[in-house]
C-alpha cells in the first residue's frame, strides 16, 4: 500500500472516529453533533442568516430547518426577520444559547486536548500544511 493510500485511509478513519467520539460526548449534554456545531458557529458571530449557517455547516437549507426547529424548541436560538427580505431569517443565540455555546466550546477544548495529547507542535504544523495543500488541490479540482 502506498503512503498516499495509507494517509487517505487513516484520514478517513480519524475523521469518522472524531465525529463519533465528539457526538457521544455532546449527546450526554442533550445535543447532537449537528446542534453542537451550529452552536459553536453561532457563538462566533452575533447572528447569521439561515443560508450562511447552512453553508458554514456544509448542509442544504432543507436539512437545516429541523436542526433549527430543535434548537429553537430547546430555547437556544431565535429566528429573526432580515430587514428588506421577508423570506430571509437571521439566527441568533438566546442567553441560554450563549451559555450552551460557551459550554460546548469547553467540551471542544477538552476533546481537542484528549485527542491531541501525544502529538507534538511540530507534527501538528506539518499536518496543517498538508491539509492546506489538500484543500487548495480540492478547490482547484472543483
Amino acid at each position: 500500500m502506498t503512503a498516499k493510500m495509507m494517509f487517505s485511509e487513516e484520514l478517513w478513519k480519524v475523521s469518522r472516529k472524531m465525529r463519533t467520539l465528539f457526538d457521544a460526548r455532546v449527546r450526554t449534554e442533550g445535543l447532537t453533533l449537528s446542534r453542537a456545531r451550529a452552536l459553536i458557529l453561532l457563538g462566533k458571530k452575533d447572528c447569521m442568516t439561515q443560508t450562511e449557517l447552512a453553508d458554514a455547516l456544509e448542509i442544504e437549507g432543507p436539512t437545516l430547518v429541523p436542526l433549527l426547529d430543535g434548537l429553537e424548541k430547546q430555547g437556544l436560538i431565535e429566528r429573526q426577520p432580515v430587514d428588506g427580505d421577508r423570506r430571509a431569517k437571521q439566527i441568533a443565540l438566546t442567553s441560554a444559547g450563549q451559555e450552551q455555546a460557551a459550554h460546548v466550546n469547553g467540551l471542544v477544548k477538552a476533546f481537542r486536548s484528549d485527542v491531541l495529547k501525544d502529538v507534538s507542535e511540530d507534527d501538528l504544523k506539518v499536518a496543517i500544511r498538508v491539509f492546506h495543500t489538500m484543500t487548495r488541490n480540492m478547490e482547484a479540482a472543483s
